[in-house]
């Protein structure tokens, strides 16, 4: 196949730019910090909802968890419905308008209303993340597959970008506070922005990119049986790919990790440490300055090493910083490890959807295969999160959470490792085989 034109590409990597601001500027800074700055209260974080006593911190990771299992449920039956009727660009609009109007709802999110705001940061990560199955699935489509770790890259790349600059909008409105705003209408007026950008530039999005096209030989019957019946037939695919199998074994474990720590540094920086809303916001700028930086490198370092073993040094990486962030006392800790979690982040995301779009085989179930890939992520997502949840709401010290996540990443390298030594056997008994 060959690369789509540059108007298709740009408008792909378009959606990242528009929907990465919720990611990094919401749930990695703004939200984290101001849902525990409401609900802390006088008892020390404790908080009261559905009847039950939570730590604010352990109800935010768990609300968190629920938006990706409730994606995990639904995500292979409308990838299903997408391939067999071709309408997977108007899912991707659907998760859009709910994501950021949703998003834009928090606005009126305060002290009095806990309810409000868990349901609709719920609401608003249900369209995230339901959005992005049908976003990566285009990727196979429009990007040969010598073009898609560079294609891959620049999508993160643009994402990274555009979050900075919301990033820098949101601390300006939160240092400066126009026309008399305080600090939580400040952030408050954020949420509200971030929905805007967010439906705004997917605009440009919808506009470019191609429809996508029925599968011709998949008949349409019950939704929720099709969508069981595409993962089964994803996962005998996968059964006989030894590569591909091990990859995605090594994905589903190294990314409760990665995750997890992308999900909950806010909120473990602002309780371990109880630093200034203004400091968080200004590191986690930084983290995305570097990571636009570590995607592109990990882009290049790939193509010169091959992505296994780029992806194997990257999750050894994560294994320090996670050990790092145990041990970490000061503010001057935190700082280092934002830049070493920045490094990495980006490229490991990048890297990741890159390398699975090229093990997948040849097919016109695209939608299909990366729902295969986003529910092995987001159930992923769920066990770390909720594990993350569980052992801080338990233990009482959120340090034992992130000592915890070292387990997953331990165990996500290994099969990296046999991912990498199985693809260099395969290349060698081919090589053997052409010579004979």
């Amino acid at each position: 196949m060959q690369t789509a034109n540059k108007k298709v590409i740009n408008g792909w990597a378009m959606y990242d730019w528009a929907n990465s601001v919720y990611n990094l500027v919401i749930t990695t800074t703004f939200f984290p910090i101001y849902f525990l700055a409401v609900t802390k209260g006088d008892t020390d974080g404790i908080v009261t909802f559905l009847g039950r006593k939570f730590q604010n911190s352990a109800l935010y990771n768990y609300t968190t968890a629920l938006a990706y299992l409730l994606v995990a449920i639904a995500s292979p039956i409308l990838s299903s419905i997408a391939d067999t009727r071709g309408n997977k660009k108007n899912f991707l609009i659907f998760f859009t308008i709910l994501g950021s109007l949703s998003c834009s709802a928090l606005y009126n999110f305060n002290d009095s209303n806990l309810a409000w705001g868990v349901i609709f940061f719920l609401l608003a990560t249900v369209g995230y993340c339901g959005g992005l199955v049908f976003y990566n699935s285009y990727l196979p489509e429009i990007a040969a597959p010598e073009d898609r770790d560079r294609i891959s890259a620049r999508g993160f790349s643009m994402g990274y970008i555009g979050s900075v600059l919301m990033q820098l909008v949101g601390f300006a409105l939160v240092t400066i506070k126009p026309f008399g705003m305080s600090d939580g209408k400040a952030v408050q007026f954020t949420f509200l922005l971030v929905g805007i950008w967010w439906l705004g530039f997917a605009m440009i999005t919808f506009k470019r990119l191609p429809a996508s096209k029925p599968v011709a030989d998949r008949p349409k019957g019950n939704a929720v049986a099709e969508g069981i019946q595409e993962l089964k037939k994803v996962y005998a695919q996968v059964k006989v790919m030894p590569v591909l199998k091990r990859f995605l074994r090594a994905f589903f474990f190294y990314s409760m990790g990665v995750q997890t720590v992308m999900l909950a540094a806010t909120v473990f920086g602002s309780k371990v440490l109880n630093l200034e809303a203004s400091i968080l916001i200004a590191t986690v700028v930084a983290i995305q300055v570097v990571a636009v930086l570590g995607a592109w490198a990990m882009a290049r370092l790939s193509g010169k090493f091959g992505n296994m073993p780029v992806l194997v040094v990257t999750v050894l990486l994560w294994i320090v910083i996670c050990i790092m962030g145990y041990r970490m006392k000061t503010a001057m800790d935190f700082y280092i490890l934002a830049c070493g979690v920045g490094l990495v982040m980006g490229g490991i995301q990048s890297l990741s959807r890159s390398t699975y779009a090229k093990l997948m085989p040849e097919t016109k179930d695209t939608a299909s295969f990366f729902s295969y890939y986003d529910v092995t992520e987001k159930i992923a997502i769920v066990i770390g999160m909720a594990s993350f949840a569980y052992i801080d709401d338990y233990t009482k010290d959120i340090r034992n959470s992130v000592l915890a996540l070292v387990v997953f990443f331990v165990i996500g390298l290994i099969w990296l490792v046999s991912a990498l030594r199985k693809e260099r056997q395969l290349s060698k008994e081919a090589l053997t085989s052409v010579k004979a």
